[in-house]
């Protein structure tokens, strides 16, 4: 079966957790490039990666969103102890904030499937299952990635999951971010997703009570694993770095 490390970084810096990406991504392309060059033998295995944190307030803009998408300068990001982050990933300006399930996969879909909507529908799928194991019933929009509650209803449509990936030679990386615990205020400085007539959601807020997020994370890699047919098994920082 198919293997994934699973690292859980915790609370950490936007930074550190993208560079961490990174390095996950760029050896991936480079052991792929050199078994195409014979500099690595072809049965040379590549690695996949699922990342789990949460960050410190952050906004971050995908390189084809709008700047304008952000709503207040410098000044009230200091103040509201929050940073911005211009990045390599699809899609428009999200926030991440304690209280929220970020998951990284680092997959080489040669290893699964090359279909990169195929990817994108399993991660949202893996998000809809864990919501409604809580009772919430999630769904998608067409043309609009990641998860909504509501969706059919303009009106009272709202996120609960934001999803924005990149990928080259088939490797991916950035993902998804789960609203769980989320405090929301954080999101009306900006046009989430670029998206300005729909509203943002919570697990919490739903619910009306605080989730333990280990749990959320526990029932999103059964998922993963079940939809990928893989198997996830939990890694240090130190021995995936190796």
């Amino acid at each position: 079966m198919k293997q994934v490390s699973l690292l859980d970084l915790g609370l950490v810096d936007y930074k550190k957790a993208w560079d961490l990406q990174e390095r996950l991504f760029d050896r991936t392309i480079q052991i792929k490039i050199g078994k195409r060059k014979g500099d690595f033998p072809a049965d040379t295995p590549t690695e996949n990666h699922l990342v789990f944190c949460e960050h410190p307030h952050v906004y971050t803009l995908g390189k084809t969103g709008d700047e304008k998408n952000l709503l207040v300068n410098k000044e009230t990001l200091d103040q509201n102890n929050a940073t911005f982050y211009k990045i390599n990933r699809g899609g428009d300006i999200t926030y991440h904030g304690p209280g929220q399930v970020v998951g990284y996969p680092v997959f080489d879909l040669d290893n699964f499937f090359t279909d990169i909507g195929r990817f994108l529908r399993y991660l949202e799928e893996a998000v809809i299952l864990t919501l409604a194991e809580y009772g919430i019933t999630a769904s998608r929009i067409k043309g609009a990635t990641g998860v909504w509650l509501d969706p059919e209803k303009e009106q009272h449509a709202r996120k609960i999951c934001a999803i924005g990936v990149r990928t080259s030679r088939w490797v991916t990386m950035h993902g998804f971010a789960l609203n769980v615990n989320t405090d929301l205020d954080y999101f009306s400085n900006i046009i989430p997703c670029g998206i300005s007539d729909r509203s943002v959601t919570s697990m919490e807020k739903e619910l009306g009570r605080t989730i333990d997020l280990s749990e959320v994370k526990m029932s999103l890699c059964t998922h993963i694993a079940t939809l990928f047919e893989c198997e996830i098994n939990a890694r240090t920082e130190n021995s995936i770095a190796k």
